[in-house]
């Protein structure tokens, strides 16, 4: 299956410092394309997969650069477009029900390999954590419509019918929550495993080196289809602000009905804390070597403008700058 984007070894001054920076992935990184994402070296083995799976017209996909309130947007469009099922959101895992379709190549084999020895896992517990690793597109090939897809990809690297065959939300979040809310998920993941402190983490950041960078170039990919009829453009601010109004533009992106009842309803079901109890969203980080428990878990604050306690001002000023810079190329623009 041929692919109309290159993917290359990323330059070795790069690999240098990823592999000075994260522990998790000691193989060559990948730039792929004209805007050389960086992604992880088994992105090679399912790109092709990705580009080239084949579509539905009931698909409903969700496009976010990561730490941008995916899982929150995931939850809330399953259970719209599931005529609000709560007890099966509850009793079936997120990742089944919207499988993160290049999640297998965050985990390295090798790395997989090392969490099994240290859970001593029987031979079932082992092909089940294997299969994990295996191409996510599989899955979501075999699954029943309506199919719910999550990616980080910009749009440049999925099937390029995707808008003209399927529905998708994009959310954008302002980059100064975004780079603290990715530190803290990359210092927690061990098969990441950033090593630092926020303000080095930024200058990674600011200098495309974590994964699925460039931050600007993935959200322009994504305001530059915004006027798609099979698109719909959400701000994470928005959303933390105005639940219901977005909610309700949701719904009738969806052909979907929703009332003050259901609005109520999902509203607690959608607090943070009640996600972090949630049954559906837990899954192998609690295993040994995959989530270091002494750092903040995977749904830390949902709120807006916390990068204003851990920026200090030289970050801040380096980071308005970049920000900036980077305005004078779009129209797009962030509530801080």
């Amino acid at each position: 299956m041929s692919l109309p984007f290159e993917i290359n070894d990323a330059p070795d001054g790069v690999n240098k410092e990823m592999w000075a920076s994260f522990e998790g992935i000691k193989d060559k990184y990948v730039h792929v394309g004209p805007q050389k994402y960086l992604l992880c070296p088994p992105y090679r083995d399912i790109a092709a997969g990705i580009y080239n799976l084949e579509l539905r017209p009931d698909d409903v996909w969700v496009v976010t650069f990561p730490r941008s309130g995916t899982t929150l947007t995931q939850e809330l469009v399953w259970l719209i477009n599931n005529d609000y099922d709560y007890e099966r959101a509850k009793s079936i895992k997120l990742r089944d029900r919207f499988p993160y379709i290049e999640f297998s190549m965050l985990m390295p084999s090798y790395y997989r390999e090392e969490v099994i020895k240290q859970n001593q896992m029987s031979k079932e517990q082992e092909e089940a954590f294997r299969n994990e690793g295996k191409p996510t597109y599989e899955k979501v090939q075999k699954m029943f419509s309506p199919r719910h897809i999550k990616t980080h990809l910009p749009f440049s690297l999925l099937p390029p019918k995707l808008l003209d065959t399927s529905k998708v939300i994009y959310v954008a979040r302002n980059p100064k929550d975004v780079a603290v809310s990715y530190y803290h998920q990359n210092t927690s993941l061990m098969y990441i495993g950033f090593e630092g402190d926020l303000p080095k983490y930024w200058d990674h950041f600011q200098n495309d080196l974590v994964y699925y960078a460039p931050y600007w170039s993935h959200l322009e990919e994504g305001w530059e289809m915004r006027d798609h009829p099979n698109m719909l453009f959400l701000f994470y601010e928005d959303l933390i602000k105005d639940m219901p109004s977005v909610l309700r533009k949701v719904a009738k992106f969806l052909n979907k009905s929703i009332d003050e009842i259901n609005i109520a309803k999902m509203l607690d079901h959608l607090k943070i804390d009640n996600f972090r109890k949630n049954p559906s969203m837990k899954d192998s980080k609690s295993l040994k070597g995959v989530t270091d428990h002494t750092k903040p878990g995977f749904f830390r604050q949902g709120k807006c403008g916390e990068w204003r306690k851990d920026f200090t001002p030289e970050m801040n000023a380096k980071a308005d700058e970049w920000i900036k810079a980077h305005e004078q190329n779009t129209d797009l623009r962030f509530q801080y």
